[in-house]
């Protein structure tokens, strides 16, 4: 089906290169059709949903038969086809979730994957699908992948800059440069350790929360309705809103 469109877009992208100037030769304005030119030349980064070994290396023949490189998402069975990831130059961003479930694609997944894309030289990036894993333990994501094999710098690239790559981000945001973004947060100790915790969230140069004041604390520790995203306020134990 993927390749179906794909070949429908080739040809929808031969009508317009044929018509040139002359709008009266131009296609029927499609815009699905529209999105995956742009994917044909590489003005749109197509980022591939896969989780069996199969279905990665589908992508990859997909991309190579295209003319475009796609960021492989997932990859639970990554580890089974590390050495071909890398070899097409593809970059992962791979999820880490505490035991199999939810359906039988995911079942092969291995926290090993990070350090096999490692070892095979190909980028890795994490998310965590937020739902699926708690964004809150996007840091513990990695760990894992740490204490399964993956080496502590690869892992912290794999939490700011690689990610922020692969989104085609990587000027804005992804690294303590000057003339970024300024997001960062600030870590009571080591990054992969359970024991550290956020101390501050800046964004854009601004200090957006800080554990040291009582609102942003009880929303770190939790309660019932200590947030109300609908209102967008805190409510801290009985006190006035804050």
């Amino acid at each position: 089906m993927v390749r179906e469109l794909f070949v429908k877009a080739q040809e929808y992208k031969k009508k317009i290169d044929k018509a040139g100037t002359d709008t009266a030769k131009m296609p029927e304005r499609d815009l699905r059709m529209e999105s995956l030119v742009e994917v044909l030349t590489g003005k749109r980064v197509v980022h591939f949903h896969t989780h069996k070994a199969n279905d990665v290396l589908t992508a990859i023949r997909l991309g190579q038969e295209f003319g475009f490189k796609p960021v492989l998402h997932h990859v639970s069975e990554g580890w089974k086809v590390a050495k071909e990831i890398a070899a097409a130059g593809l970059a992962s961003s791979i999820i880490t979730i505490d035991a199999p479930g939810g359906k039988m694609e995911a079942m092969g997944l291995s926290l090993t994957t990070g350090a096999e894309l490692e070892k095979a030289g190909a980028a890795v990036g994490f998310h965590t699908d937020d739902g699926i894993t708690d964004s809150r333990f996007f840091l513990r994501s990695a760990a894992l992948m740490v204490r399964a094999g993956m080496s502590p710098q690869k892992a912290m690239e794999g939490l700011t800059l690689a990610g922020a790559k692969m989104l085609d981000l990587g000027s804005r945001v992804g690294s303590l440069d000057k003339g970024k973004d300024a997001d960062f947060i600030i870590l009571s100790g080591d990054p992969f350790s359970v024991y550290t915790r956020v101390e501050q969230t800046w964004v854009e140069g601004i200090k957006r929360w800080d554990i040291q004041r009582p609102a942003d604390k009880a929303f770190l520790t939790g309660g019932y309705d200590v947030y109300s995203p609908i209102r967008g306020e805190f409510h801290h134990h009985g006190d006035e809103e804050q």
